[in-house]
């Protein structure tokens, strides 16, 4: 069975403790302190590998732990570091919290490697703590806790175009004489399973990539049958191609199939309609005469009127299909060409509990606002400012814990500067 959808539990390694030692050696009665500084916990990493195409093996195991950081040891001796867990993911998956649905990232064209969870800081050793009036500290800082997630992983393909109808009306043939794709073909539903990727190649003409979309049924946009499990793979595409049975060769209304699947489509996801849509006429090849002409006749008067091309063709003897091809090669030149990537949505670091203290205070010497305590340690810890949606996320941070509002109080003027535990910002509004 095609794997395009799992859960599974990630967690960040948690940072090693600092540690407290005193130097303790011949003739040296008094050394001082000498403990070491706790190791970094391992983050966890996705990254997109190109020979996956299926989430299959995240059904056989659910739970992916980065390495802790080690503890800090006598004589300065930091912990080793945790090493990263490197989770990896086919192209085109998503990743998604769990409880609120919303996308953490989008692991696709640009993005081939992202770090989700940050491991914990080390704790500092009692070396650190030492001053002229506290020459024997006593203690040290504890690691970083761990950050830990429940996510969902879905895979939507990456095509150009989107191959979608009712079961048996010829998709896997037409794919398969199209492209360089060999999908199984039989006579009866569901048949197709996998959605089938194949490469479009024409002489004289750009080519494209096409998905064939595994047969949908009415209600598929409400979970029955496999529907909403193929129904996101169409989100990708760029120009959705409906093959559908003119021949009527089971009995079933070829218009009306065609709107059952629009609906199917917009109940899922409105913006769907909005894609280029084009209709492949199959089966004409049992038509003759005038049959053949009033079956084309019918869908055309349906469509066209609408914008929507209608091509009739053969998916077994090839008729018609080279102009529908080149049609929608044509097609894709006036369409946005812009990647389809599902924006972030959820910051995990947003969630922690942000409960511990600070201070805000002012350096006449060096004339600096200095803000520090655990919150604000911590939340640094697991924040690449670095990042356009990481200083995003520190400057809410700021506003929201009330941070912003108690410089203001201590009267910061805009171009003053703000430290943060070695780091420094000019205050601006």
């Amino acid at each position: 069975m095609f794997a395009d959808s799992a859960k599974i539990f990630i967690r960040s390694g948690k940072g090693g403790d600092g540690h407290v030692s005193f130097r303790r050696e011949i003739f040296v009665p008094a050394g001082g302190p000498d403990g070491g500084d706790g190791g970094k916990g391992g983050n966890v990493i996705f990254e997109v590998d190109e020979g996956l195409n299926t989430l299959g093996d995240f059904r056989l195991k659910r739970k992916y732990c980065a390495c802790d950081g080690e503890n800090g040891q006598k004589k300065r001796c930091s912990g080793k570091d945790g090493e990263d867990l490197i989770i990896k993911v086919p192209e085109g998956t998503i990743i998604k919290e769990t409880e609120t649905g919303k996308v953490i990232t989008d692991m696709s064209h640009e993005n081939r490697r992202e770090v989700i969870l940050r491991g914990g800081r080390g704790g500092k050793g009692n070396q650190h703590y030492a001053t002229p009036t506290m020459q024997v500290p006593k203690y040290a800082q504890p690691g970083q806790k761990a950050m830990e997630l429940n996510v969902t992983l879905e895979l939507k393909v990456i095509a150009d175009v989107g191959l979608v109808g009712f079961p048996n009306v010829g998709k896997s043939t037409f794919l398969s004489r199209v492209t360089n794709a060999k999908p199984k073909i039989a006579n009866y539903h569901f048949t197709t399973l996998n959605p089938n990727l194949g490469v479009v190649d024409l002489d004289g003409a750009d080519g494209f990539v096409i998905a064939d979309i595994p047969g949908l049924i009415e209600g598929a946009s409400e979970g029955i049958g496999l529907g909403h499990e193929f129904l996101k793979h169409i989100e990708r595409t760029r120009v959705i191609i409906h093959l559908v049975d003119a021949a009527s060769t089971e009995g079933r209304d070829p218009v009306d199939d065609i709107e059952k699947i629009n609906h199917e489509l917009s109940s899922y996801n409105e913006g769907l309609l909005l894609k280029p849509q084009v209709i492949a006429a199959n089966k004409m090849d049992v038509l003759y005469g005038e049959e053949e002409e009033e079956a084309i006749n019918k869908i055309k008067e349906a469509f066209e009127p609408k914008g929507i091309k209608v091509f009739p063709i053969s998916a077994v003897s090839g008729k018609g299909v080279k102009e529908l091809l080149f049609y929608v090669s044509d097609l894709l030149k006036t369409v946005d060409d812009t990647p389809i990537v599902f924006e972030k949505e959820y910051f995990p670091e947003e969630n922690l509990v942000w409960d511990e203290p600070y201070t805000v205070e002012y350096d006449e010497t060096e004339e600096v606002y200095v803000v520090e305590g655990p919150r604000i340690e911590r939340m640094l810890g697991y924040t690449n400012i670095d990042t356009e949606k990481g200083f995003e996320f520190f400057q809410k941070f700021l506003k929201e814990n009330g941070i912003l509002d108690q410089l203001e109080e201590s009267g910061i003027k805009e171009g003053d500067t703000v430290r943060m535990y070695g780091l420094e910002f000019d205050y601006y509004k």
